[in-house]
């Protein structure tokens, strides 16, 4: 690597040299021709056939060359003869940098040292201190003690711990304004901050419903918002959560242990269930099959009367037969026909979660099975009132419907 750029260095520098010099070679030969030689004169010629004017072909006089008064010509042999000793010395100071192990840097050691040799030879003189060790004030040499130390034992365990990084601090907010393209994980990134702090700060319930113009709170430092229970006491918030109690106290600035009922504590530090995120986040299900949405949620046209009714989930349509799996983990509580749903299946989940398998055209689980996210429940069909093979997914939150779209990744 060293010779590759020692090679380019002096190829570099030979071919800006050797264009230096053709440039002043052509303006110099140029103010010598126009100093040292008359002009060619045009000529009349007489031609006694037609009248007189100017030949196609003019005749011209040899140059005479002359002396220029202001300055003596000089050979062109000793022309920019000054860019050839450039390029040997160039050549000869990379052929020794290339030789030498460390370059030139013994050479720019020995000169330092020989600038300051005066001052270290009248600091560490061995008289000057008992048993021939040298003393010295660390003041007059600038040298802080606790610094050092610290940097030697951040070079120890190679993580350094600032001081106001393990002390809590006074809660502070910031606000923000939601601009188009924003999304909770890039807001975080760039405070410095997690997505969970951002989610509970704000009381976010879903993340794909950030509104532009939307006016967010930064705090300045992580952590959660927690309401506090009848039950709650000081030790027992901090105890769960894994926090100092003089955290809690520093950052919410409590004086006593005493805390009232339904009050926010913001926890410093403390994280989002990841069950929770995974719900506010719209990562909590998967698609329970691959195909193209044929019905939204929400109000729609029945295809069989054309009145308006409220379609409960989402209709997937996709081949006859394609695998159904479990759009998360949970116990299948139902399994059975419906002349409208036909084959379906209801699976249980945790937090009050629940969804519906409909038109199956057939049924490979049965009631009272637990089912892990991804596992094959059934095939795709049309049974019931069904207008075509697809798939019925309806979620459900402690028996309300919700929109599935929002839960699926």
């Amino acid at each position: 690597m060293k010779c590759e750029v020692v090679v380019d260095v002096l190829s570099f520098a030979g071919i800006v040299i050797k264009q230096i010099a053709c440039w002043y070679e052509t303006l110099r030969y140029t103010w010598m021709h126009r100093s040292c030689h008359t002009p060619t004169p045009a000529t009349r010629v007489h031609n006694p056939l037609f009248r007189s004017s100017y030949p196609h072909k003019t005749a011209r006089y040899p140059p005479v060359q002359r002396v220029s008064p202001r300055r003596r010509q000089v050979p062109r042999r000793h022309r920019a003869w000054w860019y050839k000793a450039v390029l040997r010395s160039a050549v000869v100071a990379g052929l020794v940098y290339y030789m030498l192990p460390d370059g030139f840097d013994p050479l720019v050691r020995l000169i330092q040292k020989r600038e300051t040799a005066e001052i270290g030879e009248s600091l560490f003189e061995p008289e000057t201190g008992m048993g021939g060790m040298p003393y010295f004030e660390l003041g007059f040499l600038d040298i802080d003690i606790k610094t050092a130390s610290l940097e030697k034992d951040a070079l120890i365990s190679g993580i350094p711990e600032p001081a106001e990084y393990s002390k809590p601090k006074l809660l502070l907010y910031t606000s923000y304004q939601v601009q188009p393209g924003d999304i909770i994980g890039n807001l975080a990134q760039s405070f410095g901050l997690n997505q969970d702090t951002l989610i509970s700060v704000n009381g976010i319930t879903n993340t794909r419903l950030l509104q532009i113009n939307q006016v967010l709170r930064v705090p300045n430092q992580d952590g959660i918002l927690y309401p506090v229970k009848k039950e709650d006491t000081l030790k027992s918030i901090a105890t769960r959560f894994k926090t100092p109690v003089q955290a809690l106290q520093t950052v919410n600035e409590l004086f006593s242990d005493s805390l009232m009922v339904n009050t926010t504590l913001f926890i410093p530090g403390a994280r989002l269930e990841m069950l929770d995120l995974q719900e506010i986040n719209g990562d909590l299900f998967i698609w329970p099959v691959r195909g193209f949405i044929t019905s939204h949620y929400g109000y729609r046209s029945s295809p069989f009367t054309g009145i308006r009714q409220f379609h409960s989930g989402i209709d997937i349509g996709v081949p006859m037969g394609t695998p159904i799996q479990a759009a998360m983990a949970g116990r299948v509580t139902s399994v059975g026909f419906d002349k409208s749903f036909g084959n379906f299946v209801v699976i249980s989940h945790h937090a009050g979660y629940r969804t519906l398998y409909a038109h199956m055209s057939v049924i490979r689980t049965k009631s009272g099975d637990y089912v892990g996210t991804g596992e094959r429940i059934g095939d795709a069909g049309s049974t019931g009132l069904s207008t075509g093979p697809h798939l019925h997914f309806t979620v459900y939150k402690n028996g309300v419907t919700i929109n599935p779209r929002t839960l699926i990744k």
